[in-house]
């Protein structure tokens, strides 16, 4: 099963770290985060991927053609690259297929322009620019075993503001600093058989959209819970975040050993 990762977006809320790099490059304890979220699947056996590229993508074919130089310390004589000498542990193995799908196609159109290259199977499908603890081969065993054609794996989500309720006259019944909301959200994670090509209609085609929408009207669509982290680096705040997490030791999403 093959991995789609979309990594075309412009990344504007995060305009701090990607007014010079694609969001997908930002870095978590100095590895990009989209590194992070390929350790995490090729830890659940996944371990081949196919980036969608757009915004900056040369950047990411040029990560990944020099990759062993970025990840490893190696010797070299200069004027001859043959004579590099890698040091250390080989890096985890994967295969990674860079699939150019338009600087401002959209996430389902960049699925579909991809299509190619899935081989007819069924297949993940997740953001550059989200990490979780989720555990992929159950989210997979889930898909395989309800026999639709999508799974999407759904989270509940921290308030970003602190929660009051009010009695009738405006005193404080009861204060709640940032809680769960209630419901549930998409985490991002999706699970596809090939069908869900037939959905996909040309490169302005929004997945989160019409597609989505009509999967769950036609009951083709359901849901996974995960209770766990999940956590999106939408903002500055969150970058700090999520760094600092990896910093101290703590990131949920480090599933690897």
């Amino acid at each position: 099963m093959k991995v789609v990762i979309l990594c075309g977006g412009l990344g504007t809320r995060l305009r701090e770290e990607t007014e010079y790099r694609p969001k997908p490059l930002v870095e978590i304890g100095g590895r990009p985060i989209l590194w992070h979220i390929m350790q995490h699947y090729c830890h659940h056996g996944l371990s081949e991927f196919v980036l969608t590229l757009g915004h900056r993508g040369r950047m990411i074919r040029e990560y990944f053609l020099n990759y062993q130089a970025l990840t490893r310390d190696f010797t070299i004589r200069p004027g001859t690259p043959s004579s590099i000498q890698f040091h250390g542990e080989e890096p985890t193995p994967f295969t990674v297929t860079l699939a150019e799908t338009g600087e401002s196609t959209m996430t389902g159109g960049r699925i579909a322009r991809a299509a190619r290259y899935l081989d007819g199977d069924s297949f993940c499908v997740t953001y550059g620019d989200g990490v979780s603890d989720l555990d992929i081969r159950t989210l997979v065993r889930f898909h395989r075993s309800h026999g639709k054609i999508a799974t999407v794996c759904a989270v509940r989500l921290p308030s970003r503001f602190g929660v009051l309720d009010l009695e009738t006259d405006g005193r404080v019944r009861t204060f709640a600093e940032k809680p769960t909301l209630d419901g549930w959200a998409s985490g991002g994670y999706f699970v596809f058989e090939p069908a869900v090509l037939d959905y996909l209609a040309g490169d302005s085609c929004v997945l989160e959209k019409e597609p989505l929408e009509r999967l769950a009207a036609d009951k083709q669509l359901v849901a996974f819970r995960h209770d766990g982290y999940f956590q999106a680096m939408d903002t500055y705040r969150e970058y700090l975040a999520l760094n600092d997490l990896w910093s101290s030791g703590a990131a949920p999403w480090k599933v690897w050993p």
